[in-house]
């Protein structure tokens, strides 16, 4: 059972809709409904076999971006839980956020970046909510999920202005409004947005180890780690290794949400005592964020980001990988783009804007398919499967 809702949580009963009215679906509130419509969707299933840092066919146990999500959502509830706010849409936020990620993780974000440079650019989060809005192909009435605003918006987590303008445009009281006009998202969505951080940061420092391009001699070097690992050896001596670094992770995890939870807490508070002792979702907007780590926390968790980012997706393994997996796609979108019928009749049909529809169809595909496409258009393994 849902906890009570704060003040300033995201009412289900005053969402402000859908594009497309429809009418209610009870017992399900209109976020349960986002939620269910996310996890039937194709780009749901796809993530499974996308690359969160490891390409998806290097080994059974790194995460993926599906259970990099599940993990976002696991960590989102629990704090929306003991803060009052909207379990079911910080859920549905969450497993929607990466829905437009590219096979190769960041690396096929940048090398579709490069390749619509001079057709409008590719942004991830935009390509998120491209995704639910009109790719996905599954209802009668309407393409895309038709889903609610306050699900749209924490999706939509980074926009350019020149892609919230054009958002602003054909849509002006849309999710795009706040990267013109200033301002927040929900604290749901705000809560999203920190839970990804923490949730990607613990799992890559657990994966790096693994994949043996870390150790944990060298984790050791973040204070944050080495302060809860020190705390572990010492209430249980001789403990194996691989259980050490995951109650290690474990700890840490549980201080950040602990600490999390206080910090939104008080920041919420003083935010209604500001207001006169009223805060509801749409005064949540007009403020700065208020969900956030201490500022000694907040350092500490910044610095294992710092760590992670020099060490693991920086080491020249990685580098090397990613750097072919950068050039299976920009292959890929180049031999679609002079034969267009090379792709699946849903895409290779004529369209209004035939680029964007190839970045639409590199962009949803695996790691896998997009090794299979490489493989079969060009004749190159580039990667092995």
């Amino acid at each position: 059972m849902n906890a009570p809702l704060a003040p300033w949580a995201s009412d289900p009963r005053r969402s402000r809709g859908r594009r497309i009215a429809e009418p209610p679906s009870p017992p399900r509130t209109e976020h349960q409904r986002d939620r269910d419509r996310i996890v039937h969707s194709n780009a749901f299933r796809r993530l499974v076999y996308k690359t969160q840092v490891f390409i998806n066919h290097e080994g059974d146990l790194f995460r993926t971006r599906l259970t990099h999500s599940l993990e976002v959502a696991q960590l989102g509830r629990s704090v929306a839980r003991a803060l009052g706010l909207n379990e079911d849409l910080v859920e549905a936020i969450a497993l929607a956020h990466d829905l437009g990620h590219t096979p190769f993780g960041h690396a096929g974000q940048d090398a579709l970046q490069a390749c619509m440079a001079e057709h409008g650019g590719f942004e991830h989060n935009l390509q998120s909510l491209r995704v639910v809005d009109r790719l996905e192909a599954r209802y009668a009435g309407f393409d895309g999920l038709n889903l609610s605003f306050e699900t749209r918006e924490g999706i939509l987590k980074h926009c350019s202005r020149r892609h919230a303008e054009r958002l602003l445009a054909d849509e002006p009281d849309g999710p795009a409004w706040r990267f013109v006009n200033g301002g927040s998202p929900s604290l749901e969505a705000q809560l999203v947005n920190v839970a990804d951080e923490l949730a990607y940061s613990a799992h890559d420092a657990d994966d790096g180890v693994r994949s043996g391009l870390v150790t944990v001699e060298q984790l050791l070097a973040v204070p944050l780690l080495a302060r809860h690992h020190a705390a572990v050896q010492a209430a249980h001596a001789g403990l194996d290794p691989r259980r050490v670094l995951h109650e290690t992770l474990r700890r840490m995890l549980s201080e950040q949400i602990g600490d999390l939870v206080e910090q939104t807490r008080a920041a919420c508070e003083t935010a209604a005592a500001a207001a006169g002792g009223a805060l509801d979702a749409d005064d949540v907007r007009r403020q700065a964020p208020l969900v956030g780590l201490s500022p000694a926390l907040r350092e500490q968790t910044l610095a294992l980001k710092r760590f992670l980012f020099q060490h693991l997706y920086r080491h020249p393994q990685v580098v090397h990988r990613t750097g072919l997996a950068r050039q299976v796609l920009s292959e890929l979108f180049q031999a679609y783009r002079q034969a267009p019928t090379e792709m699946s009749p849903d895409y290779a049909r004529p369209s209004q804007d035939p680029v964007r529809t190839v970045a639409d169809y590199v962009a949803g595909m695996t790691d896998r398919f997009a090794l299979r496409e490489h493989h079969r258009l060009t004749g190159q393994r580039l990667l092995d499967l």
